[in-house]
This record gives structure tokens, sequence and C-alpha cells, in this order.
């Protein structure tokens, strides 16, 4: 593979656009990129995932997808329906995000359910078992196309990197995203470090890490405004992330909400603009070069919101 001309500012890595932002400034010393995937048109890292459902589900005759979402997937999935013409209807935890504003705009149905994120899921469960859509989850019947579009960030880190990164830093919330980079990261024969980073308390990834993996106590996790997507009592795919997670050598740490803020706010210098949530992974890369260093080479970070 032709070595790439070095990485300027913002540097276009892959088909939809998404660029690697050098942002080593942060961490004198280390090579720090910022992968901005709130640049997708949905604003969400999840859109890649969102359409491979899409494309799946049409494939196999379907026209109206449904899925739970905190925001960042209901986001996407809206997004990736209108283009496809498909109908969507997203559930939505009442006062969560935006209302759901957002997804109607992009032609979604928005209900909203009393509860948590886990109440949405059963209840879009639910929906989809009337036979009237299809389960568009991540741990729904498409799970193998949401693993596809998530790895496409490492795809994209193949073409524009000359070799593999030392360690790429992601938000956990399900865990779907950690699991899809551990297979590709096998694929090409990368031995790169996956780092989750969760909001502190509120994810049972980073609760019970190094394992085994308990869910918490529903009453126990506290929303903000600056933590709600990444709040989970369940993360539905936890178990199989953390046993990737661990595999590569990496490890799962929370950051709280003045981290997250200061992450979202450190990133905006750069030109990156992602929510506190979505600067979650920056957030945990930043504790730990404070706390202990970081690993010699190159470092990914994947941002997962706007």
């Amino acid at each position: 593979m032709p070595t790439p001309a070095p990485l300027s500012a913002e540097a276009p890595s892959d088909a939809f656009g998404t660029p690697l932002i050098d942002v080593s400034a942060l961490v004198p010393g280390a090579r720090v990129l910022v992968k901005d995937e709130t640049r997708y048109a949905s604003g969400s890292h999840k859109e890649p995932a969102a359409r491979a459902v899409v494309a799946r589900a049409v494939a196999d005759g379907h026209r109206h997808v449904t899925i739970a979402t905190c925001g960042n997937y209901g986001r996407a999935m809206a997004t990736a329906c209108q283009v496809a013409g498909v109908e969507c209807t997203v559930v939505l935890p009442a006062g969560w995000s935006d209302g759901g504003e957002a997804m109607q705009a992009a032609g979604a149905r928005v209900h909203l359910v009393d509860g948590a994120y886990e109440d949405a899921v059963d209840e879009s469960r639910r929906l989809a078992a009337t036979g009237d859509c299809v389960d568009g989850n991540v741990d729904g019947p498409y799970v193998e196309a949401v693993f596809e579009g998530h790895g496409v960030v490492v795809s994209a880190l193949r073409a524009a990197l000359p070799e593999a990164p030392a360690a790429i830093w992601l938000p956990v919330g399900n865990g779907t995203t950690a699991i899809a980079v551990r297979r590709q990261l096998e694929l090409l024969g990368w031995n790169t470090v996956i780092n989750g980073v969760g909001s502190a308390g509120n994810n049972p990834m980073v609760t019970c890490w190094p394992g085994p993996y308990r869910t918490l106590p529903p009453e126990s996790v506290s929303t903000t405004d600056h933590n709600q997507p990444l709040v989970n009592w369940h993360a539905l795919q936890g178990d199989e992330a953390m046993a990737a997670i661990a595999a590569t050598g990496g490890t799962v740490i929370g950051a709280d909400d003045r981290e997250l803020c200061d992450a979202r706010d450190a990133l905006a210098e750069h030109g990156a603009f992602p929510t506190a949530a979505g600067a979650v992974a920056l957030a945990g890369l930043l504790r730990t070069a404070r706390s202990e260093g970081l690993v010699p080479g190159t470092h990914v970070v994947v941002l997962s919101g706007r």
C-alpha cells in the first residue's frame, strides 16, 4: 500500500468525507488524530451502520424499520431511511435528547415512552412484533449489518494511515462499535489496542471492567444534559464487547461530565464540534495521558455525535 502524504490539520479519509484531524497539540509528545464521525449528514458515527441495516431490510422486502435510541442511532436511522425512501419509527425515552425533533425533521415517526433507553428497546421490539415493521436495533435480526457498518471506520483508517495505529479510542454504550472494530482489526491483521470510554458510573461496561459483566440497578444510573447518549443500565452487547476490548490489551474507563465538556471545548479549537457526549473518547484519552501517559505510536480517537 502506498504511503499517503502527511496529514494536514484536516484530511478527508473515506468515501463519506469524514476527516482525520491532527490534535497532537493537546497531548505534547504524542500523536493523536481525531476521526470526526460527526461530519456524517445525521451528525452520528452510527450512520454507516444504519445505512447497512436499511439496505439489508430493503433487500428482504421491508419498507418500514423501527428502532430504539437515546439520540445518535435515531438520527442515523432516520437519515438512512429518508435516503432509501423507507418508513422509520424511532422509540425514544420521554425527556431525552431533543424530543426527537431532528429525527422528525428527517421524516421519522417518533414514539415517546416513559422510562430509560432499555424501556424504549422493549417497546420498539413490541412494535416490530406486530408485523408492520422490522426490528433494526443494534442486537436485532440485522446485527451483522450493524457490525459491517461500524467497521467502516477501520477501513477508512487503513486507507489514510501508513501503518496500524497503536490504539483506537471509542465511545461505549451498548458495546456494538467495539465488537465491530475488533473484527475489522483482526481481518487486517492489525495489533491495535481498543480503549473504550463511557460515562463514569453510568454504564455496566465501565463499572464492571475488567469483568465479569453485570447489569446495573436501573435506578443507579443518572442522566444529564451532557451524558445522555452514553447512559445504559444494560449494555446490550456489553459482555462480548468487553471480551473484544480485553483481547486487544485495551481497557474501559469512565469520564465524568466535567471531562466530557473539557474535551468538547478543546476540540473546538481544532475545528471539531461534537456534543460533550460525542467527545467522550477524547475525554478518556486525556484522562489517561494525565494519569499514566500514552503508549508510543499513533492514537486515533473516534468522535461520535454532534
